[in-house]
């Protein structure tokens, strides 16, 4: 692992997690992967479709750069969700 960033803070509900943002922090630490991970105060674990949609744009974007999305992880007091370990990824 290179380095962690938190690059948004959202309130209750969501937060806005800027594609842009995110690879630049790749590009500039010149990582080759990336690994996202958020939380979900409410305690459930499922990927909402925003998650699912975001994790596949980012997974996109990052492959024109040669930048592999490795996992994005979702964690909570219950556990974790891994979209790699449920083959999403």
């Amino acid at each position: 692992m290179i380095d962690s960033y938190q690059l948004s803070k959202g309130g209750i509900t969501g937060t806005i997690a800027d594609v842009r943002l995110i690879l630049s922090v790749a590009l500039k630490t010149l990582a080759t992967g990336l690994i996202l991970a958020h939380n979900h105060p409410s305690g459930n674990l499922k990927p909402s479709e925003a998650d699912k949609q975001i994790t596949n744009k980012i997974r996109q974007a990052a492959k024109l750069l040669d930048i592999e999305l490795i996992d994005h992880i979702i964690i909570s007091n219950e556990g974790y969700y891994s979209f790699m370990d449920e083959g999403i990824l």
